[in-house]
């Protein structure tokens, strides 16, 4: 299983999607998470509304070739419409390992016929049948208690896509019950199988990758 982090790597609140959290998650080699909008023309980092204050993605992707990182991205995104401008960015910072999900349905179609790796979300909410088979992956959620079992996960799997955990403290929930689910499943050091996590670092010790 591979880890990636919330919002990179941060410490405290002030630091999600920071430079500061994203340089720790790369220097780490940790696959990073974070929340993409446009603002004045220009795609910038932020989960909320954007301001002038926000970190253009073009400072997230020079920092990452920097590192000279191939780990995983994970990029949420949160406004319509920006995938010709992604794209041109994914392309000008020769970014492969990399997936988008959270577009709306309209939006998730421009992106698959653009040929832009997609991860669709499946949750005690949302089916996860749609657009199955043009996605990349799962984004697997749980937003009031892990529902999915090991068998749905395998057969993700099976069928030839990666799927994401959403691990339970994303949502304010104890999460070492739902680490201890998963550190029992026979597929768990899949490298298809990933952990979306605010805590890295204690996700690679309790998994036992160090």
């Amino acid at each position: 299983m591979k880890i990636i982090s919330h919002r990179g790597y941060w410490l405290n609140e002030s630091e999600k999607n920071t430079l500061t959290a994203f340089q720790r998650s790369f220097s780490l080699n940790f696959g990073t998470e974070t929340d993409i909008r446009d603002f004045n023309g220009d795609l910038v980092i932020s989960h909320d509304i954007a301001n002038k204050s926000c970190i253009r993605l073009t400072d997230f992707f020079n920092l990452y070739n920097s590192k000279n990182n191939q780990s995983l991205l994970a990029l949420n995104i949160k406004s319509d419409g920006l995938q010709e401008m992604l794209l041109k960015s994914l392309k000008t910072h020769s970014i492969h390992n990399y997936f988008v999900f959270d577009m709306s349905i309209p939006d998730t179609i421009k992106y698959l016929r653009d040929g832009i790796n997609v991860f669709i979300r499946q949750s005690e909410y949302e089916s996860g049948t749609l657009f199955y088979g043009r996605a990349s992956g799962i984004w697997l959620d749980a937003f009031e208690d892990v529902w999915y079992s090991e068998e749905l996960v395998k057969r993700h799997l099976d069928n030839g896509k990666k799927v994401v955990l959403v691990s339970s403290e994303l949502h304010n929930r104890e999460y070492l019950n739902h680490w201890n689910i998963l550190k029992n499943w026979s597929f768990i050091n899949d490298d298809n199988l990933i952990l979306c996590t605010d805590l890295p670092q204690v996700a690679i010790k309790f998994f036992k990758y160090e």
